[in-house]
C-alpha cells in the first residue's frame, strides 16, 4: 500500500472514530436530556425546515432513509400531538406531515440545546477552521456525487 493510501486509511479510521463517538454522545445526551432518540430528531428537524409539511415520501428522501423507517417515527410523534398528518389535495393515499405547534416549541428547544452541545464538544476549533474544514467536506462530498451519478449512467 502506497504512503498516500495509508495516510486515506488513517485519515478515514479517525473520521470514522470521532464521528461515532460524537453521535453515541449526542444520542445519549438526546435521550438522557430530552427523552428522545436522534430519529426523532432528525425526522423533526427535517419538517421543522419545511413549514408547509412534508410528504412522506419526501421525509424519507429528505433523510435518505426508507419510508419504513419514518412511519413508526411520525406515528409516535403523531400520538403525541408533536406531528399532524394532512391529507394530500388530489391523492387520498398520501398525507403530508407537519410539526404541531407544541412539536414546533419542543423542536426549538432540542434544536438550542443541540447546537450548545455542538459548539461545546468543538470548542478547539475557530469559527475559520469550521467554515474551511466544512467547505472541504463538501467539496470531496460534491466530488462524490458526481462520480457516483456518472457511474449511474
Amino acid at each position: 500500500m502506497s504512503d498516500v493510501a495509508k495516510d486515506r486509511v488513517r485519515l478515514w479510521l479517525r473520521l470514522l472514530k470521532v464521528v461515532r463517538g460524537l453521535e453515541q454522545e449526542l444520542r445519549d445526551t438526546l435521550r438522557r436530556e430530552h427523552n428522545t432518540t436522534l430519529p426523532r430528531f432528525d425526522v423533526m428537524s427535517a419538517l421543522s425546515r419545511h413549514p408547509e409539511g412534508l410528504k412522506m415520501s419526501q421525509l424519507s428522501g429528505v433523510l435518505r432513509v426508507s419510508n419504513g423507517n419514518v412511519t413508526g417515527i411520525a406515528d409516535r410523534l403523531s400520538e403525541e400531538g408533536l406531528v399532524e398528518r394532512i391529507p394530500v389535495p388530489g391523492d387520498r393515499r398520501a398525507m403530508m406531515l407537519r410539526l404541531t405547534p407544541a412539536g414546533t416549541a419542543q423542536f426549538a428547544r432540542q434544536a438550542q440545546a443541540h447546537e450548545d452541545w455542538i459548539n461545546e464538544k468543538l470548542r478547539g476549533i475557530s469559527s475559520e477552521e469550521a467554515r474551511a474544514m466544512a467547505a472541504r467536506l463538501q467539496a470531496f462530498a460534491a466530488q462524490t456525487e458526481e462520480k457516483e451519478k456518472a457511474n449511474a449512467q
